[in-house]
């Protein structure tokens, strides 16, 4: 029989869609307050030349930001962070059509996961209507998508940005495992 333990912190990191660099950068402000200071931050990119997928709803072409945080996470709090990141969304929608779309998510040793509200067979629930999906893993020195993954996370520009925070979050585990 196995003995649950308490889960390892895992990297938290935030994808932004937004069409308005002011609207974006006040919000950035706002996860800093929220989850605290960042430490790696990609340059964005034009969301709407892999997918036209928001441009409607987002009245215009989004583009992606990522962020990832100096702070590392318990990973359960992941439908938590969800629902905090949804009602921004809300805040920020006009005439209910979103204007940012905030997907947060946690990089662990071997794998980035991100949350959810879509259920499919390849999401596990985790609480309250958010779903967990694992988008990519890790091995031989990069990261790998299945076949779900979304189209900008196959990216090299994704993956770069995903390497340099993994990087950080595996000198963050040395400490934290030899501190257990």
């Amino acid at each position: 029989m196995g003995i649950a333990t308490s889960f390892e912190p895992e990297k938290l990191i935030i994808a932004m869609l937004y069409t308005e660099d002011t609207t974006a950068a006040g919000l950035q402000q706002r996860l800093i307050s929220i989850f605290g200071e960042t430490d790696v931050v990609a340059q964005p990119y034009d969301f709407s030349e892999i997918s036209p997928y928001y441009n409607e709803e987002m009245n215009g072409k989004p583009k992606r930001l990522l962020m990832s945080f100096a702070q590392c996470i318990n990973p359960a709090r992941l439908a938590e962070i969800k629902r905090m990141t949804n009602d921004l969304e809300a805040e920020y929608a006009v005439d209910g059509n979103r204007r940012i779309n905030l997907d947060p998510g946690c990089i662990g040793c071997g794998r980035l996961t991100l949350a959810t509200t879509k259920n499919a067979g390849h999401r596990i629930p985790l609480q309250d209507g958010i779903y967990a999906e694992l988008t990519l893993f890790f091995a031989r020195g990069g990261w790998h998508p299945f076949p779900w993954t979304y189209m900008d996370f196959k990216t090299a520009q994704v993956h770069d940005f995903l390497l340099q925070a993994r990087k950080i979050y595996m000198r963050q585990r040395k400490v934290y495992l030899s501190n257990r």
